[in-house]
């Protein structure tokens, strides 16, 4: 483990060090600063291997503890590596099953079609029909995607992270920031990184996503083969369709975008705020689209989950973007766990108002990502700490609004969202546990008066 720590310390140095010249030796403006040593960060991590990876896929999707340059570059990281012989596949798969793939599987290619950090993906064929824990029976001949872990994937990864939690224990006593925990932050990469290296949690997730979606034929995700799946091998239906990355081919080819992008923000509310528990690594690769507009959701390696209270206080959240409400904003987000100092709440809450003002487009659609992640970014400059499932799900809903508008300009999601938040707050009206949100303030002020 020494000698790892030395590799790790000396390939982060050899970046950063790199990176001066591109810093301006400490003298350039502060964006192209953070630039240059948000890309060195990068490159380091790509060096150092999958534990790294994935830590800098974690880092992308917490705009309210990073800066926006080292956000955008973990964003571009990149996930693609050498693929292994097929003989080293092959082994894991005997390893696993006691057989040989085309024991399993009518054909077995050893080309693979992906190659990541953690994992191999190869196509097969099933041999025989099966009908899957929910959905339509895969017929003989079926295509599938056989997802298999790198052999010493688990042990490298677990040993890195370990070391990674203990830079983050001497990070923490040096109080960096306020907002910022680096220790939480590496619990939480290690939970993730345990469920993405057990296949049968990723397959789980799948199989409820396919039962949530049992009445709605166009939002799909991949039938999972029991009978050939285990922590270290998941096979799965093989999705075919244009990721949406490939805008202009999904065009041609017929696709309806407008259709896309109103269904396809309609699936995630309902992920959110009907089941609460959504897929929360909505990259292009992860999502495809078929020519009948069906849209198929890959790689549940990253699921974000709510509580009902949750749910109720997003809902609250998202009206007061509607009414343009920064004191609704701050009760409702102080509920999910967001506490503002006191000496700090009149600036937050003229950030909001301000936040709140620019939230129309002209066209007088609502800009969720504008409010969401100007939000975040405005606790972050108060060091505020934020709840990582409450950043997480900011930054997943603008990344479904992205992706809408890229097919669609003139999507609203907050209108999109608004059947599902309206049964929530009509619900809540019903509930004499809440009586009391519902008086308004000024009745409220002179309650408290009377019990004063």
């Amino acid at each position: 483990m020494a000698s790892r720590r030395l590799t790790i310390a000396g390939t982060v140095a050899k970046r950063l060090v790199a990176a001066l010249p591109a810093a301006g030796f400490g003298l350039a403006s502060a964006h192209r600063r953070r630039a240059a040593f948000a890309r060195a960060w990068r490159l380091a991590f790509e060096d150092l291997g999958p534990a790294f990876i994935k830590l800098g896929q974690l880092i992308s999707v917490r705009p309210d503890e990073f800066s926006d340059e080292l956000v955008a570059e973990m964003q571009s990281m990149q996930d693609a590596v050498p693929p292994l012989p097929a003989e080293a596949i092959r082994a894991v798969i005997r390893e696993e099953f006691a057989r040989e793939p085309e024991e399993l599987w009518a054909t077995f290619d050893d080309t693979p079609v992906a190659s990541a950090s953690i994992a191999q993906v190869h196509r097969a064929t099933l041999a025989r029909a099966y009908k899957p824990v929910w959905g339509a029976e895969l017929p003989a001949g079926t295509a599938l995607a056989i997802k298999v872990v790198r052999p010493g994937a688990a042990a490298s990864i677990r040993a890195d992270v370990a070391i990674a939690r203990s830079l983050a224990e001497r990070v923490a006593r040096m109080r960096v920031s306020r907002r910022f925990d680096p220790v939480a932050l590496l619990d939480e990469f290690a939970a993730t990184v345990d469920r993405e290296l057990d296949l049968r949690q990723e397959g789980r997730f799948a199989d409820r996503f396919t039962f949530d979606f049992r009445d709605d034929p166009k939002v799909v995700a991949p039938r999972i083969v029991w009978p050939t799946s285990t922590a270290r091998v998941l096979t799965m239906e093989f999705m075919t369709g244009w990721r949406l990355n490939q805008l202009d081919e999904a065009r041609a080819g017929g696709v309806d975008c407008y259709a896309l992008a109103v269904h396809g923000a309609t699936a995630f509310m309902r992920q959110v705020f009907v089941y609460g528990r959504y897929h929360a690594d909505l990259h292009p690769a992860n999502l495809f689209v078929t020519p009948d507009n069906t849209i198929a959701y890959l790689d549940f390696g990253i699921v974000g989950f709510l509580t009902p209270e949750e749910r109720m206080n997003i809902t609250q959240v998202m009206a007061a973007l509607v009414y343009r409400d920064p004191e609704r904003a701050l009760t409702y987000s102080a509920n999910l766990g967001v506490h503002v100092p006191a000496e700090k709440i009149a600036t937050v809450r003229d950030g909001l108002g301000e936040l709140l003002s620019g939230t129309f487009r002209p066209d007088g659609t609502r800009d969720f990502a504008h409010f969401g992640l100007g939000f975040l970014k405005l606790l972050g400059e108060n060091n505020v700490q934020i709840p990582s499932g409450y950043g997480l799900l900011i930054k997943s809903l603008a990344t479904v609004e992205g992706v809408a508008r890229a097919l669609y300009p003139q999507i609203d999601i907050v209108e999109t969202a608004k059947p599902f938040t309206t049964r929530i707050l009509g619900q809540a009206m019903g509930d004499p546990a809440r009586l009391y949100e519902r008086i308004p303030a000024a009745i409220r002020a002179a309650l408290r008066e009377l019990v004063a």
